[in-house]
């Protein structure tokens, strides 16, 4: 430990700087401040709190802590929302719960008649289309119809171009936002996972995208 702290070139590992500092019972920016400087996210993609390579591979329990844990918003703007009645075990319970205790809970749904919706399903080419994976969602919101706070939207006709080929998933001050990539289906496009932290930064930048959909978006009945 005298040989490290003597010298401010040398930087042990970071098991050796855990030891030290509990030893000495500091911080390890007390210590180290350079390194643990270089280690922090300082620019715009201080908010990205993790990044996958397809959504599939995100966990479902980070679905289930972020749902169970929001307060205030769930707004679930992806084009069909159809896997998250299949990856959320009593998903419905869930929604009913959180909008009775105050939490507003959304749906922004692509037009299962619009041209949008016909041409994504040339482009994807698989047997269980774009329009049947949203009249399933549409069936799962049947059962909470009437849930006061619960509220559903197609997204303009103008805006479906714009909706397909970005889904935005909202839990208060975190999102899990999915760039759709060409022909591929929404679990095999990457997906990245954001913590708000800033005025005007990445979070708000999507959330404002859902929120300007959701504002020209028409009741699904």
């Amino acid at each position: 430990m005298e040989r490290w702290l003597s010298n401010a070139a040398l930087v042990p590992h970071q098991k050796n700087r855990n030891d030290v500092c509990a030893a000495l019972g500091v911080d390890e920016q007390v210590i180290w401040p350079n390194t643990v400087r270089a280690n922090l996210k300082t620019g715009h993609d201080r908010e990205v709190f993790a990044a996958y390579p397809y959504r599939s591979t995100c966990p479902t329990s980070v679905w289930n802590q972020l749902i169970g844990d929001s307060v205030d918003e769930i707004f679930l703007a992806g084009y069909t929302n159809y896997f998250v009645w299949l990856e959320q075990p009593a998903l419905h319970q869930t929604l009913r719960r959180k909008a009775e205790s105050g939490c507003r809970v959304r749906f922004l749904l692509g037009n299962p008649e619009s041209e949008t919706t016909r041409q994504r399903e040339r482009i994807e080419g698989v047997a269980l289309t774009v329009s049947t994976r949203i009249r399933i969602t549409l069936e799962h919101l049947e059962k909470l119809s009437g849930i006061e706070g619960v509220e559903a939207r197609f997204s303009a006709p103008d805006d479906g171009p714009n909706h397909v080929s970005l889904s935005v998933f909202r839990f208060d001050r975190d999102a899990l936002v999915t760039p759709h990539l060409a022909r591929m289906v929404g679990h095999d496009s990457p997906m990245m996972h954001l913590r708000r932290s800033q005025d005007g930064g990445l979070f708000d930048r999507f959330a404002e995208h859902a929120e300007e959909l959701w504002e020209r978006g028409v009741p699904t009945r």
